[in-house]
């Protein structure tokens, strides 16, 4: 199978040797997507809310670069700098997503690129 790039302006472009996304077959491998505004290049003001209704807005640019949304997503890894950011996470996911939901993992890590406080990757079946 062939892999094809997807890539958009509507969201941040690559800060390495890496692509916003891959399709290969129908399945769409998002990269992780951090808080930084595609429009100004720059990172978002704000807390853990703020970053992650940015990170959600990014991976919507992409997904629907790819010809596709939320609805496709049948896998999500989040990461976190803190747990205890959770349940603000956890409400925002949730206006994202309908049931069915996606399958998830939540992690507490020890640095994001930027020092995010939030970082997700999605796999989609398109």
């Amino acid at each position: 199978m062939q892999k094809k790039e997807i890539s958009t302006s509507n969201a941040p472009a690559a800060i390495g040797p890496y692509s916003q996304a891959v399709q290969i077959g129908n399945m769409l491998y998002t990269s992780g997507q951090i808080p930084i505004d595609p429009a100004t290049g720059a990172f978002v003001e704000g807390g853990i809310k703020e970053q992650t209704v940015r990170v959600f807005e990014n991976l919507k640019a992409v997904l629907a670069q790819a010809g596709t949304d939320f609805s496709s997503v049948v896998k999500v890894n989040v990461f976190l700098m803190d747990l205890a950011d959770f349940a603000v996470v956890n409400e925002l996911y949730s206006t994202y997503f309908e049931k069915p939901y996606p399958a998830r993992s939540c992690v507490q890590v020890s640095g994001l690129p930027k020092g995010a406080l939030v970082e997700i990757e999605m796999v989609a079946a398109l």
